[in-house]
């Protein structure tokens, strides 16, 4: 079409992207042509609304299928029994089948169960001839002509056994209903398999566009006003409460939080927000409530830029993927000249020179060209290498690996240096109580009671760690009372008359609190990467409680996998130098 810039296809996502001058051409005109192809095209627009009507598409796709292969299977499979059983023993061929004393039942029956099993793989001629006759073969044209050609003899042999033209038997025993059945009843099992893995891929871009609320609390004229997140606009005022989702990426102009970024970073670690912080959508507000200003929406956040470069990854081709194509291209007009060359030999072998030849000549040399055709019927060729990328660029989107287009992934067999993140990646992301260390005639679960009592309502990780820990020892907490966060140091809590104070060092300090006998036990919790935090009752400290974020189970075995394959492996932290070289020492 004159205006088209550029055709990028995708059979295993089944989509196409097309860049075009709108000067000289109208997206109805393109629908037109793809329609003539053979295809049946709906133009999707960006957004949530695009992935509904693709994952409507691919459900419709596989029940369609489905439906498809049952239906072949059905008919197909027995044409093949009727078809193989004399060849196996003759006991298994029912009487009033047997091609002997009874060839017309024999063939009728053939021919009978044969035209469902075409009407189920009529795709394959109603694309596959069309591509053919303009010069651009494909896969379908492949299977279209192979089983076009066994159909058509058949029905010819057919036809001269039920006229009574048939009386030595020559062409009842030479009839390939069965072949091009079975072959189409395959290949749509094939294709409902494909489609069932290409559903199963998308899944990974469906949870991530799950991960984003479908409502926003916005401000209008200071009254709170709840709408669809596709309404807000940069600029608007949005209200976020505690435990709530941040809808749209925007900049705090009121109110301080901490918020779980753990979607977009994997760090577990909640970051404090002020006045003047950004925050991203689809990012969870753990504690206070706050203010934004949207200046991100839709298609322009963070979490939409991440589903788009999986939906762009899982679509474009790798070096090897093109070449795949083009040599599909020339695979399918070198097996129909193969074919054509195969006739030209036998014919002359028969006619010629004089070989004897299974059947006659005629039925031998259509024998040995349907034979090429049906064999160059499999379509890996065209769809293992799209096929592959789209499984594994979704696969890694599960894991949080975010691959940016096939040909990034095709370069993974270069590399020779990796970075890991810490927390998450190498870590759980979820800190554990590793020690309790006692000072004072203070028991372990007199330490661990007073600390989980005070940070019960916290929803900060290394509080939720205390509690979880308390509570996998069966200990009952106590009420507390006065409780007073203390940002970036710790709690302050009213327990029995006395005054309890949990967390770092500063804190310690500031209150005054004598912390000599921990000195060795700090630095050696320190050195082995794990957060010290202190518990003073009144004046008097009662212990330390470690939490650190312990290792994953199989990050050290990953490790030291990547030194066998000769690859150099690096660690990069926000979290401080002692604990990235504790971590850094144990996994290797």
């Amino acid at each position: 079409l004159e205006g088209v810039k550029e055709v990028e296809t995708n059979f295993p996502n089944s989509y196409a992207r097309v860049s075009y001058d709108e000067s000289k051409l109208s997206t109805r005109q393109i629908i037109r042509a793809i329609s003539a192809a053979g295809y049946k095209p709906e133009l999707i627009e960006a957004g949530e609304e695009a992935a509904d009507v693709e994952k409507k598409a691919r459900e419709k796709e596989m029940r369609t299928l489905k439906k498809k292969f049952i239906w072949a299977a059905i008919f197909a499979f027995p044409i093949l029994y009727v078809a193989m059983s004399e060849l196996i023993s003759k006991s298994l061929l029912p009487g009033f089948l047997n091609p002997e004393h009874f060839p017309v039942r024999f063939a009728l029956f053939q021919v009978v169960l044969s035209i469902p099993v075409i009407i189920a793989g009529w795709n394959f001629y109603r694309i596959g001839f069309p591509n053919l006759l303009k010069g651009s073969p494909n896969m379908d044209s492949l299977i279209g002509m192979g089983t076009a050609a066994a159909y058509l003899y058949s029905f010819y042999a057919a036809g001269l056994v039920l006229l009574g033209k048939d009386p030595e038997g020559q062409y009842v025993r030479n009839l390939y209903f069965e072949t091009a059945a079975v072959i189409i009843a395959l290949i749509l099992l094939g294709k409902f398999l494909e489609a069932l893995s290409k559903g199963k891929t998308s899944e990974a871009i469906k949870k991530l566009m799950g991960l984003a609320p479908k409502t926003a609390i916005v401000e209008v004229d200071g009254v709170e006003e709840e709408v669809p997140i596709s309404e807000v606009q940069v600029g608007d005022v949005v209200i976020v409460k505690p435990g709530e989702k941040i809808p749209v990426d925007g900049e705090v102009i009121e109110g301080r939080t901490a918020v779980d970024e753990s979607m977009l970073t994997g760090e577990s670690i909640p970051v404090e927000k002020n006045p003047g912080s950004k925050v991203a959508g689809a990012t969870l507000n753990k504690t206070g409530s706050i203010k934004f200003r949207a200046e991100k929406v839709g298609k322009d956040t963070a979490l939409a830029q991440i589903i788009k470069l999986v939906e762009e990854a899982q679509g474009s081709k790798a070096p090897i993927a093109r070449l795949a194509d083009i040599v599909a291209g020339y695979f399918t007009w070198g097996v129909i000249g193969i074919a054509i060359l195969t006739a030209i030999v036998w014919s002359l072998a028969g006619s010629v020179f004089g070989v004897t030849l299974v059947g006659g000549t005629l039925i031998f040399t259509l024998t040995v060209v349907i034979a090429v055709l049906i064999i160059a019927c499999p379509c890996a060729l065209g769809l293992a290498t799209p096929t592959s990328i789209m499984v594994g660029t979704g696969k890694g989107a599960e894991q949080g690996i975010l691959i940016k287009d096939a040909e990034a992934l095709e370069n993974f067999r270069k590399i020779d240096f990796v970075i890991f993140d810490k927390t998450g990646t190498l870590t759980e992301g979820k800190p554990r109580v590793t020690d309790i260390v006692t000072f004072n005639n203070h028991s372990e679960d007199e330490v661990l009671k007073v600390a989980a009592s005070g940070e019960k309502k916290s929803e900060h990780p290394l509080a939720e760690a205390i509690v979880n820990e308390a509570e996998e020892r069966k200990l009952e907490l106590l009420e507390v009372a006065d409780f007073n966060a203390i940002p970036g140091h710790g709690i302050e809590i009213s327990l029995n008359q006395s005054k309890i104070f949990l967390g770092n060092q500063k804190l310690m300090e500031d209150k005054k609190i004598d912390l000599k006998i921990a000195r060795d036990e700090d630095v050696r919790l320190a050195n082995e990467g794990k957060t010290p935090m202190f518990i003073a009752k009144d004046k008097t400290l009662m212990g330390i409680i470690a939490v650190a974020d312990v290792l994953k189970e199989n990050s050290e075995k990953a490790i030291k996998e990547l030194h066998k394959l000769g690859i150099k492996v690096a660690m990069l932290t926000g979290d401080n130098k002692r604990t990235a070289e504790a971590i850094a020492r144990t996994v290797g």
